[in-house]
């Protein structure tokens, strides 16, 4: 009886990072559909691209100004910024965990 508890224990175990990781996947994944959906018009989103309007900064430079996490307030606030091309955005707590997510597989 204890071996079998022990195996299933084990089993579990080790399905859990993989689980984690398909979680982290998705979310990553939402969050660059937010950005493209919502932020590429303006922004350089990926890895490599150039931001179509040239004072929108690069999404996979943001970490160097500041941490990343620092933007889970303004987005639920609303970022809010000095030049009139950006909309308001507030987003939602999901969103937010999403957009955070992807930013940081960019670092």
């Amino acid at each position: 009886m204890k071996s079998y508890m022990i195996f299933i224990l084990v089993a579990v175990t080790m399905m859990v990072p993989v689980q984690l990781e398909q979680v982290l996947a998705s979310s990553i994944e939402r969050g660059f559909v937010f950005a493209k959906t919502n932020c590429a018009n303006c922004h350089a989103i990926g890895r490599y691209d150039e931001s179509p309007l040239a004072i929108a900064p690069h999404f996979r430079t943001l970490h160097e100004n500041y941490p990343v996490e620092a933007l889970e307030e303004a987005l639920a606030e609303g970022i809010v910024t000095g030049h009139p091309s950006m909309p308001e955005f507030t987003l939602d707590g999901a969103q937010i965990n999403d957009l955070i997510a992807y930013l940081k597989s960019l670092e």
